[in-house]
């Protein structure tokens, strides 16, 4: 598949790589894996002179013999003892790097944990020593969020404040699904929506679902639901490192919320547990989930739900970790009766979260979000607020915008409206084929 969107992290990485001509920098890629962190960083390198070390679990004398050989593909090396770690192999980096640019990129920066932690306290020294000095682009890369965090926000690490840059990189946007997919011979907004619902715009799910002309809702569901799909297994091969000996208790929070189990009180009435700092680690520590709440609710208020950020990871623990007795058998029959039975239910949400998404990119509203009261009464799926011009949209979403009523979503709407006094205000109802409205104005912006 060819390279797609990126143009804003693409812009950023070349002007740290031009900013290194006269000092060294530093920039870490962080996100989830198959966000195309890895091809991000070739890409934006391309061009230059450039060395890529990727960090497996094996002994640090084999991987600095395996470095040493990538080295020589790129430059002579001075006569050197024998090398037998990674600090003396930074530090023939730096000392490659004074006289030419050279972009470093490490691969998976965080398994130096795994092999001698000590590392990250000797890079840190040797870049201290040597940045204003040296003209080293270095690009580390991770894919396991918490040690990610840990290595470059915890105050307490050594490579704390040392990067000049940290790029989150997310998933595809709509207007970028849209693209791969119109790429592929696919123009209708339903298979759009389907790809943003079970991909959540991962490049890789992307790019395996199009090799294999497996981008409609039917053909998407025939490849993931056979045998040795790729996706069967993801949901553990992604959080299991992750969590540690814990991963139990957090696939089963990630279960029920992904089964609309959303309330921390309707969570631990069914686990039995106290959920809380499971929660928490879950939001701030590995950016799993977050807390929805109304949008004009006061910070720190009560009225609260819990949705799972990653839209893929939503789908895998509703429909197959769920039933994995049933996947762990090869009744995928079975499964697929469960998924053409609870998919519309399960997705109504993620069509709100689609048109939320299609709404912020439009750069029209200022505060995007969803409104309810207390016992989850008047529930509006979507307001978006322009306070500088006083224009608020209220809306309604639904596959069959046809069952929607304003004049009934004017009445839900009396109390929100109180805090929106002189707004000038228009009521909505939208189903799936106004997306297409909001494509059209993006790409009339980009031509």
């Amino acid at each position: 598949m060819k390279f797609y969107n990126r143009v804003s992290e693409l812009e950023e990485l070349a002007n740290l790589h031009e900013q290194s001509a006269s000092s060294g920098r530093m920039t870490v890629i962080t996100g989830r894996r198959r966000v195309g962190k890895t091809i991000l960083a070739l890409e934006s390198a391309k061009s230059a002179k450039h060395l890529y070390l990727f960090v497996s679990r094996k002994a640090e004398a084999l991987l600095c013999q395996e470095y040493l050989d990538e080295i020589r593909r790129i430059a002579t090396l001075p006569v050197i003892g024998e090398i037998r770690t990674f600090r003396d192999i930074f530090t023939l980096l730096i000392e490659l790097s004074r006289t030419e640019r050279l972009t470093l990129i490490i691969d998976e920066f965080q398994e130096f944990f795994s092999i001698n932690p000590a590392v990250y306290s000797e890079i840190q020294g040797i870049w201290d020593r040597n940045k204003a000095t040296c003209k080293l682009n270095l690009i580390c890369i991770g894919s396991v969020h918490s040690l990610m965090h840990r290595i470059f926000q915890d105050a307490k690490e050594p490579l704390f404040g040392r990067a000049d840059r940290v790029i989150f990189l997310k998933p595809f946007s709509i207007a970028a699904i849209h693209e791969v997919l119109t790429d592929h011979g696919h123009h209708d907004t339903q298979s759009l929506f389907d790809s943003y619902a079970i991909t959540g715009g991962l490049p890789k799910y992307l790019e395996l679902l199009a090799e294999n002309r497996s981008l409609t809702h039917k053909k998407m569901l025939d490849f993931i639901l056979k045998p040795h799909s790729p996706f069967l297994a993801e949901g553990k091969n992604l959080l299991v490192e992750e969590f540690g000996r814990e991963y139990g208790t957090y696939f089963s929070i990630l279960e029920l919320i992904a089964a609309g189990k959303t309330a921390r009180s309707e969570i631990e009435s069914v686990l039995e547990i106290h959920s809380g700092a499971y929660l928490a680690k879950l939001e701030d520590e590995y950016a799993l989930i977050a807390k929805h709440r109304p949008i004009n609710a006061k910070p720190g208020g009560r009225l609260q739900k819990y949705y799972l950020r990653d839209n893929f990871l939503s789908f895998w623990f509703r429909f197959i970790y769920r039933n994995l007795s049933a996947v762990e058998t090869g009744n995928f029959g079975y499964v697929r009766e469960i998924i053409e039975r609870d998919y519309a239910t399960w997705s109504g949400k993620l069509l709100e979260r689609f048109f939320h998404d299609l709404f912020a990119a439009s750069g029209r509203y200022n505060r995007i979000g969803s409104y309810w009261e207390r016992g989850n009464k008047n529930e509006i799926d979507l307001v978006a607020v322009n306070d500088l011009r006083k224009e608020l949209v209220i809306a309604e979403i639904k596959r069959n915008k046809s069952r929607i009523s304003l004049p009934a979503l004017q009445q839900k709407s009396e109390r929100l409206l109180q805090e929106y006094q002189g707004y000038q205000v228009e009521y909505r109802a939208l189903g799936l084929e106004d997306a297409a409205e909001f494509l059209r104005s993006k790409e009339d912006g980009m031509t």
